[in-house]
């Protein structure tokens, strides 16, 4: 078995930041308005303030926002000095929250294409080459049910297709899903 050292640990992290519907209505509303403190985040998506306030920091933690401390009160607003994916991401997400019909729902769906590093493991072999479930096997060690779990996974996000038991990367419609795929490609 091929032993490989875990791939694009960034993307799959903030991707498991991004695939939470509640951390993806708070960016919303930041887009829409920003700054907006943590309280005011909490009363306007009606959630407890403790909620609000961890999904504030894990977006914060993924590059996505900054926080301005003053005493007791805390202000955040969409970062303009992202670094990684988050750079990468930012414009993207602002694009489909400003644009986009159901963009909660679409982001949810395209970030959890990418929140295990085994997925970008597939997807990378498969940038480079169209191959067989067996061939992806052989490149990536991943065992056969788990493979056909992740590849699963990519099919139905749009960033893989399979015909005639070939299986190749695609080039998703969306601007957010080409922006995932860049990263996962390296």
């Amino acid at each position: 078995m091929t032993t490989t050292p875990p791939l694009q640990p960034t993307l799959w992290r903030t991707c498991r930041v991004l695939a939470n519907r509640t951390r993806l209505r708070i960016l919303r509303l930041l887009v829409a308005e920003s700054p907006q403190t943590v309280s005011a985040v909490a009363l306007r998506l009606q959630l407890p303030l403790p909620v609000a306030s961890q999904s504030l920091r894990a977006l914060e933690a993924r590059g996505f926002l900054t926080a301005q401390r003053a005493g007791r009160c805390v202000r955040y607003r969409l970062s303009t000095s992202a670094t990684g994916a988050a750079r990468e991401l930012l414009a993207p997400l602002q694009s489909v929250f400003r644009r986009g019909r159901s963009p909660v729902d679409s982001l949810f769906r395209l970030s959890t294409a990418f929140t295990h590093p085994r997925r970008i493991q597939i997807f990378k072999v498969l940038q480079r080459l169209a191959a067989t479930p067996d061939q992806v096997q052989a490149a990536t060690g991943i065992s056969g049910p788990a493979l056909w779990r992740h590849l699963g996974k990519l099919h139905a996000r749009g960033f893989v297709r399979g015909r005639d038991g070939i299986y190749s990367a695609t080039r998703p419609r969306e601007a957010f899903g080409r922006a995932l795929a860049r990263l996962a490609r390296g």
